[in-house]
């Protein structure tokens, strides 16, 4: 078994968090992760209080293990989302999108670990200064909203520029990718994509389909035009939002033509006018399992492949020394 500062921190068995996605983080899947030894997060999105709450408490109805919640910071009811984490008493609390400062001080007074995702070394730096708990480094690799520097060279560098623990996420969908994380120096890995294409997933069929027909180079980036660049698979939708943002429509015209569009594909399966967020891992996921299922293989895969390298060490002085 695979045991890092990760599993202690949270009070899981596997190094393995589950992305706060929104429309797919509902308490179904969140439970599953957390019953299976990884660690589920319900994802608020902009969903109204009400609604964040029934969630949060429907959790707890299907797992006594641990869980945590995301809220994205650029939605207009954050504040009021997090105030709900608070008075649900929500253990771990994961933020994107933003800033995680202006909430810092009232969810650790709740006693609540704050883990923001960043996609920058500045950004992981500055939320290291202003003592969060961990740090999720997330490579422009991911699906929905992204950065511009690839989890490769990322991970490492937030490793090396802060003193608290680091979990990686971005293009990580195997015991290959969790293998990978922890040689670059962090404690975990979140995945987002992989954990769609699961039978405890509320997702449309559809939406899982379309992943799971996912290629290398299926997917593309829109939304830099507005300042909000995200990732998804290619399709009727998105390639007419590139269309719009090449033909210079205004920054409310391509919000508009995007309102909604996550929803019409992840809930009701309109793969054609909807969007499809997904990361580059679609092109590693060809099937739809059970969370338990793919944990285990996650976990057992990761595990030959550190012991396979570890064999490939062999005693004696290196040839420069010799």
């Amino acid at each position: 078994m695979i045991r890092t500062p990760l599993c202690e921190m949270l009070g899981i068995e596997h190094p393995i968090v589950q992305g706060g996605m929104a429309w797919a983080a509902t308490p179904e899947l969140a439970a599953a992760v957390s019953n299976a030894g990884g660690f589920g997060i319900v994802g608020a999105g902009n969903s109204p209080t009400d609604v964040v709450r029934h969630e949060l408490r429907r959790v707890r109805e299907l797992t006594s293990r641990p869980f945590g919640a995301n809220v994205p910071l650029f939605t207009a009811g954050a504040e009021e989302t997090v105030q709900a984490f608070i008075d649900e008493q929500v253990a771990v609390v994961t933020t994107g999108g933003g800033s995680a400062g202006p909430y810092l001080e009232p969810l650790q007074r709740a006693g609540i670990l704050v883990i923001p995702v960043v996609a920058s070394v500045a950004l992981a730096r500055r939320m290291a200064r202003l003592g969060v708990d961990a740090l999720i480094a997330e490579g422009m690799e991911s699906g929905g909203h992204v950065g511009d520097v690839a989890t490769l060279p990322l991970v490492p560098q937030v490793v090396d520029a802060v003193d608290i623990p680091v979990i990686a996420a971005g293009g990580i969908a195997d015991g290959r990718g969790l293998a990978a994380a922890l040689a670059l120096g962090a404690v975990g890995v979140q995945m987002g994509t992989r954990f769609i294409c699961t039978t405890e997933c509320q997702a449309h069929p559809n939406y899982k389909g379309r992943i799971v027909r996912a290629h290398d180079r299926a997917t593309m980036v829109t939304g830099r035009s507005v300042g909000h660049p995200v990732r998804s698979i290619r399709g009727p939708f998105v390639r007419r939002f590139g269309d719009m943002e090449r033909a210079g429509a205004s920054d409310e015209e391509v919000m508009a033509f995007g309102a909604g569009s996550l929803s019409a594909a992840m809930v009701h399966g309109d793969i054609e006018q909807g969007s499809v967020m997904a990361g580059q891992s679609a092109g590693l996921v060809d099937d739809v399992i059970p969370v338990q299922a793919l944990i285990e293989r996650t976990v057992r895969e990761a595990e030959t492949i550190i012991r396979q390298n570890a064999a490939q060490i062999r005693p004696g002085a290196n040839r420069a020394e010799s």
